[in-house]
């Protein structure tokens, strides 16, 4: 980091007030983002750290149908959900705000009248899908349809959650609303565009070249591919009901698209902050000044929203500073599976704080540890009992125990003198001096997981010295010995507790105040073998962590398991419109036989199938079953194949038909097979 900043305007993706906030959510943004505003406020840096929640889009309006209540009553009891989550678990905004504002409806439409008036948005009517029945156009959301990728019934029209593609109304087979079950149709209407295409040759320099080595490989390759892919205009109105409005005549009915509205919910946020505390005008340094740094903590699914996007509607305003770095994280699966709200397949923060309420650096560990930095990675619940009882208690728990009880033991519980230190002992004060400087350029670089690793490396070396030490039998023939080994073990553990701030804040805490040091410690006082006081009383505090018992984590292993079962029955009993025969009729399903299968080299998900339909005749399909099954697996198959599907185009290659599957209660793929083999091209009627 050449270029000196005076401030840091530190930002976390704004949740969705359409649910609670799970962890996945946790291990990709907020628990990362917190670890760095922690660190930099500890460095006594001037920063700002700001998040809130997005209560416009079409997921929150969907939340609202399904649980028959307004959508104003939606947000408003999820705001207050997320929010209190939050700050349970102990994320430390300087403030939590919320999109639904008037405060920010104001700074939101006075951004798009900006671009307006100065010709920086492109006016054009476009058709739009429309549904007949309710008489209103359609977001991508409230569209479903069969993916044409993995044959998902129940695919949005932006993204199949089984198969995670990216879609668009237009591919969807069968498309329906999900306001009347209709099938929609197309119908002009009047939008406003950024024109993303103007500004991509300041986006090569700007990301391609400047930020080419200082931005994760993750981000920085998602970027370069939509850059050389082509940018398209991209429309930042919509029309619906609940948004922000549309600042402008012949606008009546359309609102902020939220993609567009939700990051400027991180200025809104600031101006708000600076106008509770009566500065007005402070915010301005935050966003407007060069010397300050912005900084944006994301999922990879809002890559192309942080990095693209919102730079060119903040180049295209005019006023404000760039994001000097987007550290986005991969996601995080739960059990080995994909988190899905739709199926209740996760761990939601409120929950996990009824569960567990004093255990929020335990999960804080867990999520750090398995932190999906450059590629997805994973949650289970043994997991997190081994982490807790092997690195927890086994480590930092069982240093502080014996030291603090040997302390009481021997010392009247007071910080003992010192001698001249051993070749031991300075491996010990060694160590105190160089893992500050170790932890500090972790988290400057991002690389959470591997500060963590470090703080515990430090406790490691201090364990390993206490037991080589064996101060408990030492003091029989050397009290002035066991002193000093006591006396360096606790100056390690109250540098350890300063740089256990970020990570680990309650833990940390705790520690301070049994040391007498007081919270928060600035980082800098980190580094010293001096740091506590010959005679300072050493307060205690017991066991600074628990093990977790087979029962507990049993519990929630059938507690996860319940509620996706619970969720996919009743959904399970919500059944498509009804249709006639006629319209069964035209479905022609054969079985196939699967002779050969391969996987596609730039696919994670599709495999290609060479499908024996009988007479000779063999189809190439090409099926998002890659996931679940190897190629080996499934030669050999006789599986049920729509063949008069339209042929459709994937990866270069045309598919010619479909695989039926079904899926089973824990979202895994079954092939619809005949119980005995029978001929090749046999009708399924």
């Amino acid at each position: 980091m050449s270029k000196t900043f005076q401030r840091y305007t530190i930002t976390a993706a704004l949740p969705y007030a359409n649910g609670p906030v799970h962890i996945g959510h946790l291990a990709g943004v907020y628990v990362p983002a917190d670890i760095y505003a922690r660190y930099q406020r500890l460095r006594g840096r001037d920063i700002l750290f700001v998040c809130g929640s997005d209560e416009h889009g079409v997921p929150v309006t969907i939340r609202a149908q399904k649980e028959g209540i307004s959508v104003q009553e939606v947000v408003d009891k999820y705001h207050k959900l997320i929010k209190e989550s939050f700050e349970h678990f102990g994320i430390s905004f300087d403030i939590y705000s919320r999109t639904s504002s008037p405060l920010h409806h104001e700074v939101a439409a006075n951004f798009f009248k900006k671009l307006y008036d100065e010709g920086k948005l492109i006016e054009k009517t476009s058709e739009q899908f429309y549904d007949p029945e309710a008489g209103q156009f359609l977001a991508d959301r409230y569209i479903q349809g069969t993916c044409p990728k993995c044959g998902y019934a129940n695919a949005y029209g932006d993204q199949c959650e089984r198969c995670g593609s990216t879609l668009s109304p237009e591919e969807l087979l069968n498309p329906r609303s999900m306001l009347s079950g209709a099938q929609p149709i197309k119908k002009a209407t009047k939008h406003w565009y950024l024109p993303l295409n103007e500004y991509e040759d300041w986006l090569r320099q700007w990301i391609l070249e400047q930020h080419r080595h200082d931005w994760k490989t993750n981000v920085y390759g998602q970027c370069k591919s939509w850059i050389e892919a082509g940018l398209q205009p991209r429309a930042v109105t919509r029309d619906l009901d609940w948004g922000v409005k549309v600042p402008v005549e012949g606008a009546e009915g359309k609102v902020l698209y939220v993609w567009f509205d939700a990051p400027i919910g991180y200025i809104s946020a600031t101006i708000d902050y600076f106008q509770q505390k009566g500065e007005s005008d402070k915010w301005k340094d935050y966003w407007q000044k060069e010397d300050t740094r912005l900084i944006h903590f994301i999922g990879k699914d809002n890559i192309v929203f942080h990095c693209i996007i919102f730079p060119v509607m903040l180049k295209a305003h005019g006023n404000y500073i760039l994001p000097d770095n987007v550290p986005a994280n991969e996601f995080l699966n739960l059990e080995n599976e994909k988190i899905s709200t739709s199926r209740n397949w996760a761990v939601w923060l409120h929950d996990y704080l009824k569960d567990f309420p004093d255990k929020q650096d335990v999960l804080r560990y867990v999520l750090t540890a398995n932190a999906p930095e450059s590629k997805d990675n994973n949650f289970t619940w043994k997991d997190f009992q081994e982490k807790n009882n092997s690195e927890l208690v086994g480590n930092i728990g069982n240093l502080v125990n014996r030291v603090f009880v040997l302390t009481q033991k021997f010392f009247e519980g007071k910080l003992p003198k010192a001698n001249k230190p051993s070749d031991d002992d300075l491996v010990l004060l060694e160590a105190i001096e160089q893992y500050p400087e170790k932890i500090a350029q972790a988290i400057e670089q991002f690389h959470f997981r591997e500060g963590l690793q470090e703080l515990m490396n430090f406790a490691r070396i201090a364990n390993k010295y206490l037991t080589d030490q064996e101060p408990w039998k030492l003091f029989k023939t050397d009290p002035e010995r066991t002193g000093t080994v006591l006396h360096y073990c606790l100056q390690m553990i109250g540098n350890w507790a300063v740089l256990a701030q970020p990570f680990l804040p309650f833990t940390a805490q705790k520690l301070l105040q049994a040391l007498a040091i007081g919270s928060p410690a600035e980082w800098q006082r980190a580094g010293n073998p001096q740091l506590l006081t010959e005679g300072t009383p050493i307060k205690e505090i017991g066991h600074l962590f628990e093990k977790i018992e087979d029962s507990a984590i049993e519990k929630q292993i059938e507690k996860l398991k319940k509620m996706s079962q619970a969720t996919q029955a009743s959904q399970g009993n919500t059944y498509k419109e009804t249709i006639q025969y006629e319209d069964f009729a035209k479905l022609d399903i054969r079985i196939g036989t699967i002779q050969k299968a391969e996987k596609l080299p730039k696919s994670k998900k599709l495999l290609k199938l060479s499908v024996d339909m009988g007479n000779g005749e063999v189809r190439t399909i090409l099926s998002g079953i890659a996931e679940h099954f190897s190629p080996e697996e499934v030669v050999g198959k006789q599986v049920c194949v729509l063949v008069n599907l339209a042929p459709r185009k994937m990866m270069g290659l045309e598919s010619q038909g479909m695989v039926l599957m079904a899926e089973d209660q824990n979202g895994k793929l079954v092939f619809v097979s005949p119980e005995n083999a029978v001929q090749a091209g046999a009708v399924v009627s």
